[in-house]
């Protein structure tokens, strides 16, 4: 037998046994994708914004031990679409969910069905959102819709249960069992969605008593007027007028605590009574009127919002550990993202949708030993269209369709510097209309933005069809400058920079987008939870 006969047959058995000795998932990184909804960057330490808000010692351990994006946008701040976004690579008017009501295409390419393809074993677990069933996965387990905050129903391929206790302790325990017992033979990619913080904002019993003594500061543009921004005064999604009592804020009078709890256990709703009981009484001893109602219903959301992110960070901890018990840290990818950004009491708003920075901005976290720089942080502009992309190119699979995103590998290779020709300018448009925010569209680069209005309240005012911020000396975005004389110049160069990047992404539609449906697949395509029998 000759040398190259030997050699043949050698990688002939190596080939044939890899698998069986663990070599496919040694040598190709395995993919944690974790994914949270309406968590935003306010919330996270890490970033480091100065806010005096709780500590996220998970998140922080991620980031320190990965690369940060200081500057991560997305292009759609509302659930559905931005979910639609970062399985696809695609803008809203490309991807086919534009709103709320859209469906994911079964058919349509993403990066969980090419690593599937592509010889990994996939899996996802938790919010789903896209109401069409999870196709590209080995294994997969989801709420229908939004899910619920306690006791969730889980629907798969097998059918649907309902699991006892917090929804962001169980989709966690189930994703773990997942990676405990998946098939050893190949890498993995594993998304764990998280429900929370998303409203009504229900945490953990848990962490039920979290931040009771303490007082949280009021962001600045609490008690915004609007002035100069005409679209932003018909919003409906104010913390002062907006909030239910019940529901949002859980201040119970009379049985509507078995509306809002009707779902818990006996125990479960015997200790949510009880965790706010004492200052529900306070306030109905002596309600507070005006702005110190404001100022109650601000510091009771803060809380709960709060301690919804603190139930996600305890759990991001526990799959990093797990990572590490099993061994697989080191060849593992965890990325940490959100949909979108999120209201804080920024501009006196809870939700997202609008262009403004507070719902732009969207976390961004990756971990990936010895190829990602510890402690690092980017502040290049990138988008949730790019992921797709990365995920691929992490994983040296080739991306076959096209998309709207680039690769972030080259930042996360070169400690989140970025290449003289990275993008300089990202695109922005809300299709939904809900909540009282207009349909609009929006560019920012590293100094300004400029949003433009579908249906300008009064077409014949030009600020308000258009606004424009310096980002550098009005970062909360409270002067918008596109009817000031000072600044025409600069309007003028970034409507150019509007259409020009509106024309790259393809998005030529002039008109004013439907809250249409989207095309209807086939019935066995949907995710279907049982309807309720009739007495």
């Amino acid at each position: 037998m000759n040398m190259k006969t030997l050699s043949i047959r050698i990688l002939f058995l190596v080939t044939l046994l890899a698998p069986r000795f663990g070599y496919a998932e040694a040598n190709r990184p395995n993919i944690v994708f974790l994914f949270s909804d309406d968590l935003t960057t306010q919330a996270i330490s890490a970033y480091n914004y100065g806010l005096k808000l709780p500590p996220t010692p998970n998140f922080d351990r991620l980031a320190r031990d990965g690369m940060l994006f200081e500057n991560s946008f997305c292009g759609n701040s509302i659930c559905t679409p931005s979910r639609a976004t970062v399985m696809t690579g695609l803008h809203s008017h490309k991807n086919g969910i534009v709103n709320l009501g859209g469906a994911l295409d079964p058919h349509r390419p993403s990066w969980p069905k090419k690593l599937k393809q592509s010889g990994y074993t996939t899996a996802v677990f938790g919010k789903w959102h896209m109401k069409t069933k999870p196709n590209g996965f080995d294994d997969w387990e989801v709420f229908s819709g939004q899910g619920s905050y306690y006791n969730p129903d889980l629907f798969s391929a097998k059918g649907n249960r309902r699991v006892e206790g917090h929804s962001t302790d169980v989709v966690t325990d189930v994703a773990l069992n997942w990676l405990d017992n998946r098939d050893h033979s190949k890498p993995f990619a594993l998304l764990i969605q998280h429900k929370a913080p998303h409203r009504n904002w229900k945490p953990s019993i848990k962490e039920l008593e979290l931040y009771r003594d303490m007082t949280f500061p009021e962001p600045p543009s609490l008690f915004d007027n609007y002035e100069s921004r005409i679209a932003a005064k018909n919003h409906k999604m104010g913390i002062d007028e907006h909030m239910r009592m019940d529901s949002d804020l859980m201040m119970f009078r009379g049985d509507q605590a078995n509306r809002v709890l009707g779902r818990f256990t006996p125990e479960q709703r015997e200790a949510y009574l009880a965790a706010f009981q004492e200052e529900n009484d306070a306030f109905i001893a002596n309600p507070p009127t005006g702005k110190a109602l404001v100022r109650w219903k601000y510091q009771r959301y803060m809380k709960n919002y709060l301690r919804c992110v603190a139930g996600v960070d305890r759990n991001v901890g526990k799959v990093l550990d797990r990572l590490d018990e099993l061994n697989l840290t080191e060849n593992t990818i965890v990325v940490y993202c959100a949909d979108q950004g999120f209201y804080l009491g920024e501009h006196g708003w809870f939700d997202k949708r609008w262009a403004y920075e507070e719902s732009l901005r969207m976390p961004l976290i990756v971990r990936w030993p010895g190829t990602v720089k510890k402690g690092s942080r980017s502040s290049a502009m990138v988008q949730n269209i790019d992921y797709a992309p990365t995920l691929l190119d992490m994983a040296g699979v080739k991306l076959d369709w096209e998309v709207h995103g680039i690769s972030l590998l080259p930042l996360l290779k070169n400690g989140g510097a970025a290449p003289e020709n990275w993008r300089s300018t990202i695109y922005y448009r809300y299709i939904d209309g809900g909540h009282g925010v207009p349909q609009h569209s929006a560019i920012r680069t590293k100094d300004f933005k400029l949003l433009h209005f579908d249906q300008p309240r009064n077409a014949a005012e030009e600020a308000s069809i258009w606004e424009l911020f310096d980002l550098n000396q009005d970062p909360q975005e409270m002067l918008n400058l596109a009817g000031k004389r000072t600044h025409a110049t600069k309007l003028k160069s970034m409507k150019a920079l509007f259409h020009k990047t509106k024309q790259y992404y393809g998005d030529s539609d002039e008109g004013v987008w439907t809250n249409r449906r989207g095309v209807r697949f086939a019935d066995e395509d949907y995710i279907r939870p049982p309807r309720p029998r009739r007495r």
